[in-house]
């Protein structure tokens, strides 16, 4: 390698793990503030929770990587261009293409980089993220009693603390409401002091009455045959309640998410895409040809004909035949007509039911197919985007480079978005709102690509009042 190749290649990398790295914590910190309420008051272990922000970077690299791409390349170039050092190297008769030779070279290495870990990283990331996510839902929060509100975040009581004396650990003027045996046989239990203890194994809870009273009602089932339900009432210096109250952190086994879209490889979405297609067209066909043939429309009018009807050997009009039947006779037809018609409906809801489904399997592995790809061809479009317009600017630092970076970013995620949920409607096929994103940055790409090759003067104001000025004096 050359200097002229170091030099570049060193400062492109510099920024480029710079801005991996401001991008990746962005990203985090807006997918945590999604999920924080998951999060907050379970009592998680830190490990757990570094785990988790461990995978849920691996699942973000495909929007991190692409905007640091593009902000690393305009940043570098445009700092080149602010200290006319492009302008040495093109005086030098060095085009812009050999500038850049060493980070097409390395940004190529990228984007095999990437499909490699869209394939085989990303999957099981996503596998372990989601397995992770579903097991902080089911943990049972931290036990953090409130005063002067209802708590309900033990399993089938609802707790209410009038005070609480900090220094114990005890709790004032408690109510207790228990729906174990439903909500119309809940037991109540008030006292003027309980002690909340977890159990070694963090299993249950242990609740310590100290002067208080408790009111449950009798079942009828206990040899008691009134018409009013007694109740029983007790009085009492001391008592222990146990509690069912899971405290541990369980975690779920990510197996069961093996066959997600998210958790496969390109082999295996390839293989399954194509086991259901064959069952989709499969079941088209036998649905549409029992639909047509054998049960709704085919055979009900087969040997009817639509208008005449033939009677005692006569041919009657139906409105005139249905004129002349009694009400019975009248009431009879419209019933028989309505069931008839209730029955088609459900048939087509069934039929339309079973094919949706697949369907929907087949366009979420086809999305999740595509993507593998649309993730490696961002990346280089995104830097043939970034370095023209960094030539072009010739604005270095984290001024311009970075508005133009995150406004070019938005209108790329805007399409994206757009894309994906044309195709995820079936409004579009799944390639189209795939590459539409690509499909319509490619051409930025080239244009400026092109611009800065012939040392354009794109965002020059002296240039575009020239243009107009031209165009003014014409007119």
């Amino acid at each position: 390698m050359k200097r002229i190749d170091i030099y570049v290649l060193k400062n492109f990398l510099l920024l480029f793990f710079a801005t991996f790295f401001i991008c990746s914590f962005i990203l985090i910190m807006q997918f945590l503030w999604l999920y924080i309420g998951e999060l907050v008051g379970k009592g998680l272990p830190i490990k757990v929770l570094v785990e988790f922000l461990f995978y849920s970077w691996l699942s973000l690299v495909p929007m991190a990587l692409p905007l640091a791409i593009l902000l690393a390349s305009l940043m570098s170039f445009g700092d080149m261009g602010e200290k006319l050092e492009l302008l040495a190297m093109k005086s030098a008769g060095v085009s812009l293409f050999r500038i850049m030779r060493s980070l097409m070279v390395f940004i190529l290495l990228i984007c095999f980089g990437a499909f490699w870990f869209s394939n085989n990283v990303i999957p099981i990331a996503q596998k372990r993220q989601w397995a992770l996510l579903h097991s902080f839902r089911n943990k049972s929060p931290e036990l953090n009693i409130p005063v002067g509100e209802f708590y309900s975040g033990i399993n089938n009581l609802r707790l209410y603390v009038r005070d609480k004396d900090y220094d114990t650990g005890a709790l004032i003027d408690v109510m207790v409401y228990d729906f174990s045996k439903g909500f119309d046989n809940a037991a109540v239990t008030t006292a003027d002091t309980v002690y909340v203890k977890m159990t070694e194994d963090k299993l249950n809870l242990k609740l310590l009455f100290k002067n208080g009273e408790s009111f449950e009602n009798l079942d009828k089932d206990e040899g008691f045959n009134f018409k009013n339900v007694p109740y029983r009432r007790e009085v009492f210096r001391q008592k222990e309640m146990l509690v069912n109250f899971d405290a541990n952190f369980n975690e779920l086994d990510a197996s069961y998410l093996d066959n997600q879209h998210v958790s496969k490889n390109i082999v295996r979405l390839t293989h399954d895409i194509d086991s259901v297609n064959v069952v989709r067209d499969s079941l088209k066909t036998s649905l549409s040809v029992q639909m047509r043939e054998e049960k709704l429309f085919a055979k009900a009018f087969e040997s009817v004909d639509t208008v005449n009807v033939l009677k005692d050997d006569k041919i009657y009009e139906f409105d005139s035949l249905f004129e002349k039947s009694t009400y019975r006779q009248a009431k009879n037809i419209m019933s028989n007509a309505v069931s008839r018609i209730n029955s088609v409906a459900n048939d087509v809801q069934y039929s339309s039911t079973v094919i949706s489904d697949s369907d929907w399997y087949f366009t979420k592995h086809s999305l999740e197919w595509h993507r593998k790809f649309t993730l490696s061809f961002a990346c280089l479009i995104f830097f043939f985007i970034g370095a023209p317009l960094g030539a072009i600017i010739r604005k270095g630092g984290l001024g311009m480079p970075a508005v133009v970076s995150v406004l070019m970013f938005i209108v790329y995620y805007i399409i994206d978005t757009m894309g994906v949920k044309m195709a995820r409607e079936a409004v579009w096929e799944v390639w189209q709102g795939m590459w539409l994103s690509s499909i319509v940055l490619l051409p930025i790409g080239i244009f400026l690509t092109y611009k800065a090759a012939t040392d354009s003067t794109l965002f020059n104001v002296d240039g575009w009042k020239a243009f107009f000025r031209k165009i003014r004096n014409r007119k």
